[in-house]
């Protein structure tokens, strides 16, 4: 069956010589390296028999009808420059500001930034390794690969609002492969937002790569909105590089999916380079989501700050293992990682791994991780001004997880994310 989910694996014709042999080494490499197990460190404490690529077959295009139906639900921020509708990892819809061509932005699915773009997609198509656990995972994806979103953003341009996209799975059975690739230049300025979500319940797969790639003084902010099925499961591998002054934001939201796995590197290579790693997490009913991160800092007076955060009921199951790696010669460095789990149900799991990896001298570096239940002296505060115990335990947990989404600096992004957020609580 898993020769069923790389059918379609050799790319077209009309595709790059590049491409197709990158493809056709990554289906070699997929068949080549074994699934890996819970005695594996970086699948420690995960449901791996949940992840089976060999359930999936590659989605088929929707019907013309289902297309206009996803179009018109893809509804994201109020303001943005410009929004893409991914089906099936296939593009229905698109709208582009027009001053992102005349700033000289290429905004373009990655099957057409393929063709006219060809020798720039190069240089950063899956340039980063696996290092979290996930090579086989990665291989499948650089094998399956059809679209996704291709950014690049031109030396000095300072986008004024946000880009978004979206990407929809609907059927049974099927696996998508949604790609994202931003390339921000020096002292650009870039914010990009991915939703995935799903068109009905029914077992699906999502396995998507997103690479993110900051120039000199640029600042890229990224934000993932992960809103799959209850019965879908996703792994999504992240890899960031930050040059010389340049920032970066990465946050996930995770709402969704039956089981999801989330890979975060960010590795920072020049000096005075910064990232932010954030996410926020609701987890019900029996839904497991498993987060791997490393903050790795390769050059001196680089700044690192994570903060995961996770909300978790009934049967739910959360991990979050972190490490922070100061490379030598990687002096000054500040590097933070702070992990918070929130348990409103006796069955709940919350794993928490932190580690440190210290290379190099006059560094700072910190890490912490707790669990707990909500405060009684808080609850009894609320409902004693008059507050029901139910939208109390609501007030508390949004404020709980809001403190992630507050660290995000466009207004636009933030207050949608904060809107997404009380509607999934709406239900506890």
């Amino acid at each position: 069956m898993t020769d069923s989910l790389l059918q379609d694996a050799p790319a077209s014709a009309t595709l790059p010589e590049w491409f197709r042999s990158t493809k056709t080494a990554a289906a070699s490499a997929f068949e080549t390296l074994p699934m890996p197990t819970r005695r594996d460190e970086f699948w420690r404490f995960c449901n791996i028999k949940a992840f089976d690529p060999q359930d999936f077959t590659p989605a088929r295009p929707v019907a013309r009808e289902i297309s206009a139906e996803l179009v018109a639900a893809s509804n994201g921020l109020k303001t943005s420059l410009g929004s893409f509708v991914f089906a099936n990892d296939q593009l229905v819809a698109r709208r582009a500001a027009p001053e992102l061509a005349k700033a000289g932005v290429v905004w373009l699915p990655l099957s057409e930034a393929l063709v006219s773009h060809s020798d720039l997609v190069a240089r950063y198509f899956m340039q980063t390794d696996s290092v979290l656990g996930s090579a086989k995972f990665q291989a499948l994806h650089g094998a399956s690969v059809k679209e996704g979103s291709f950014l690049y953003v031109p030396k000095g341009v300072r986008l004024s609002a946000p880009l978004e996209a979206f990407h929809w799975l609907a059927g049974s059975g099927q696996a998508v492969f949604p790609h994202t690739i931003i390339v921000a230049e020096e002292d650009s300025s870039v914010t990009l937002v991915d939703w995935f979500k799903s068109a009905g319940e029914a077992r699906n797969m999502a396995c998507g790569v997103n690479d993110l790639h900051v120039g000199s003084g640029a600042e890229v902010r990224y934000v993932s909105v992960q809103e799959w099925c209850r019965q879908t499961v996703s792994l999504h591998t992240n890899a960031t590089t930050v040059a010389k002054r340049g920032s970066s934001i990465h946050l996930g939201l995770h709402l969704g999916g039956a089981f999801s796995r989330s890979e975060s590197l960010s590795r920072l290579t020049g000096a005075a380079a910064r990232c932010d790693m954030l996410a926020a997490t609701v987890a019900d009913s029996a839904q497991e989501f498993d987060q791997r991160t490393l903050q790795d800092h390769r050059s001196p007076e680089t700044y690192s700050d994570l903060l995961y955060k996770n909300t978790l009921y009934d049967q739910a199951k959360t991990t979050v293992s972190g490490l922070i790696r100061v490379e030598p010669h990687a002096h000054k460095s500040d590097a933070f990682q702070k992990v918070r789990n929130l348990i409103l149900s006796p069955d709940a799991e919350a794993n928490s791994l932190p580690g440190l990896e210290i290379l190099a001298d006059d560094v700072r570096c910190s890490h912490g991780a707790t669990t707990g239940e909500i405060d009684a002296e808080e609850l009894f505060y609320m409902q004693s001004r008059g507050i029901p115990a139910r939208d109390a335990y609501r007030l508390i947990t949004y404020g709980f997880l809001n403190e992630v989404l507050e660290r995000f600096p466009c207004d636009t992004v933030r207050e949608t994310l904060q809107e997404t957020l009380r509607a999934r609580l709406r239900s506890h």
